[in-house]
């Protein structure tokens, strides 16, 4: 009984060295099976774990070479297969973000990521996101590790046909929790910012559209719930709801701003078009005119009997809430070409402008190209025709052709 058992009695005194991880090895060798009676050995294991490589990172790199010729990850990957519950899971991914997150060492990095554990079977695995600690430690993890990517680095996360690190992400992108939302825009904009031209080709072919339709119509569904609270707001009974629902809304334009002040063209592209004609012409702007289903008859390029209701024009807000957002819009974003277009619509626009989509000024958009402005898209705050994971989904993809995904 006490032989199957010596490995226990064998633990070493100084913790920070390599036979403690040798130590450490022993026991997830002779516990690979999750049980009741082990999880808090596991979890304990695991945690130290983490401060051993951070340790022998910066001060013995034999650790490192030990952990990686025991492939001692590969326990990793064999507890998240099992369905050991919650508690070991969190401890699995807050030691894989404390580990990532404390690297400094570019040699243990690239160690780590070069056997694509991490990319292949750990971000792509089902968690039980139900589980709000899972939830944040698991896009903690995303974020620590979209912190690593740069020209060097890239090529452990992305190839030519998948990039699971920002696109499993940015499906969190409407998540009930705050603190979810802000993790999934600070990844993206770290993807963004990635020098390579192969990878942002990826993301304006395969996910610009969907992700950027998907991020306007919870923008604009947002916006509704703003002009709710606005309209039942006369008791003052909501004034702080209504502050955080302002709040947000500037955030999401300090997003966007933050996008579009990349300059990264290809992306740009996509935005502006459907920020214009699925948020601020279809919403914004047609909440301006009093009368819903005629123009005024001070235009001058229509006639007071030609209707001008968007195609699938459903919702409206009021003009004073409409006002508000417009004016947050030209203090925020800063992208010339989008501020010069929605200023010409606004001051000299007509009914025309709902039938087919402005081109963007210094023709960032050309409307006569197969771009993101193609005349065929009419302007109207409507539901994408898939939700952002469907639109993901490869199936999806081939279900839909080419040019419909470039809209």
């Amino acid at each position: 009984m006490f032989r199957s058992r010596s490995w226990f009695w064998s633990k070493p005194k100084n913790i920070h060295s390599l036979e403690h991880l040798k130590y450490l090895y022993n026991v997830l060798n002779k516990n690979q099976t999750v049980t009741e009676s082990n999880r808090g050995l596991l979890v304990e294991t695991l945690r130290s774990i983490a401060e051993i490589l951070i340790w022998g990172d910066q001060n013995d790199s034999s650790v490192f070479e030990f952990f990686l010729e025991k492939n001692m990850l590969s326990f990793f990957l064999n507890i998240l297969k099992q369905k050991c519950g919650s508690y070991v899971c969190v401890q699995l991914l807050q030691t894989l973000n404390i580990l990532f997150e404390n690297l400094r060492n570019k040699t243990s990095l690239y160690f780590l990521l070069s056997n694509n554990h991490v990319n292949n079977n750990i971000i792509v695995h089902k968690f039980d996101f139900s589980d709000e600690e899972v939830m944040a430690y698991y896009i903690s993890f995303l974020k620590t590790l979209s912190l690593k990517i740069n020209t060097d680095t890239i090529h452990f996360f992305y190839n030519e046909n998948d990039f699971p690190l920002y696109t499993e992400a940015i499906k969190f992108f409407n998540h009930p929790e705050s603190m979810v939302r802000i993790a999934v825009r600070t990844l993206s904009l770290n993807v963004y910012r990635v020098d390579d031209k192969s990878m942002i080709q990826f993301i304006r072919n395969r996910t610009a559209a969907p992700y950027f339709s998907n991020l306007v119509w919870f923008i604009g569904n947002h916006v509704l719930e703003l002009d709710s609270c606005v309209r039942n707001e006369a008791n003052h009974n909501n004034e702080n709801r209504l502050s955080d629902l302002v709040a947000e809304h500037l955030d999401h334009l300090h997003y966007l701003n933050d996008i579009l002040t990349l300059n990264i063209e290809a992306l740009n592209q996509v935005l502006t078009h459907h920020l214009l004609n699925k948020l601020l012409i279809p919403l914004y702007i047609y909440s301006l005119i009093p009368n819903r289903n005629k123009l005024s008859s001070s235009s001058t390029d229509s006639p007071q009997s030609e209707d001008y209701s968007p195609p699938m024009q459903r919702s409206r807000i009021s003009s004073v809430v409409s006002l508000f957002l417009l004016s947050q819009v030209f203090l925020i974003l800063s992208h010339e070409p989008l501020i010069h277009t929605l200023a010409h619509i606004i001051l000299k626009g007509s009914a025309n402008i709902y039938r087919r989509p402005p081109s963007l000024d210094n023709n960032l958009a050309d409307q006569n190209s197969s771009s993101a402005s193609s005349s065929s898209t009419m302007p109207g705050f409507v539901p994408p025709k898939h939700t952002l994971e469907e639109s993901l989904c490869p199936d999806t993809e081939r279900r839909e052709g080419e040019g419909e995904r470039g809209v």
